[in-house]
């Protein structure tokens, strides 16, 4: 009997320590397992501190990176250019000064018959007188001022083969005119004198005439269109005429302006 209550004691230790240890086990996983409660406060938080934190993005690389850099360039470029580029206003074109007058038209018909702007008043630079220049033409031709028949002593008409210019170019002797002495000449054209023109290329069209006494020679060419800076260069007007009008300055028989 006293053998049974000893083996009864026992199993009843034996009973306790395994009802401990499945307590303990079962303990354990309730410590380390999370709440269902607990579980989805703690996910809505985490989701809100995404939604705020600004997410991290990585560096774009190879070829979009360079698109995108490129796209970004133009912009700044076009941002630049947009903001700083000045306004530029289109030059005017050239054109007379005053209403077309026959004392100021040239015109070349013929190697007998053309006319040239010159000094009204004796003893006048041609510089001087790019102002108040008068029209004057060879003897016989229909103008109201004419030079004497000797004046000229060569003259060659030649024309472009497009049409955009006539020119005549030659000698002259300065002592048969009132030009002021050791004159070495000047430039006239569309808007200089007042209300100038030729009528090869009409009112408002372009020409140059440089007339050189000190170098006994003149020339006058003029353009179909109006500012033409190509064939009749207003800005040579210091080159002289075999720069401003390049043609034939030398004759037969001995005639050279040189």
């Amino acid at each position: 009997m006293f053998l049974s209550f000893y083996l009864f004691i026992v199993l009843a230790h034996v009973l306790l320590a395994v009802a401990a240890r499945s307590t303990n086990r079962y303990q354990g996983l309730r410590v380390d397992t999370i709440h269902a409660d607990q579980r989805h406060n703690e996910t809505l938080a985490t989701r809100t501190s995404l939604q705020n934190k600004k997410p991290y993005r990585s560096k774009k690389t190879g070829a979009k990176q360079v698109a995108r850099l490129q796209r970004r360039s133009r912009l700044l470029l076009n941002n630049t250019t947009q903001t700083r580029r000045p306004r530029v206003n289109a030059a005017p074109t050239p054109q007379p000064t005053g209403p077309s007058s026959v004392s100021t038209t040239v015109y070349i018909n013929s190697v007998t018959d053309f006319a040239l702007l010159l000094p009204s008043r004796d003893g006048e630079y041609i510089s001087d007188a790019e102002t108040d220049a008068t029209a004057y033409c060879t003897n016989g031709s229909n103008c109201q001022n004419t030079f004497s028949a000797d004046f000229i002593t060569g003259a060659i008409i030649s024309e472009a083969s497009d049409g955009s210019y006539k020119q005549i170019t030659g000698c002259l002797d300065p002592g048969k005119f009132h030009f002021a002495q050791d004159d070495a000449g000047g430039q006239m054209d569309s808007r200089f004198p007042n209300g100038a023109k030729c009528t090869f290329g009409g009112y408002g069209a372009s020409f140059i005439e440089q007339v050189e006494p000190s170098a006994n020679r003149f020339c006058l060419r003029c353009c179909a269109s109006s500012d033409d800076q190509v064939n009749c260069n207003s800005h040579n007007d210091k080159a002289g005429c075999p720069v401003a009008v390049p043609g034939v300055y030398d004759f037969d028989g001995g005639v050279s302006c040189s």
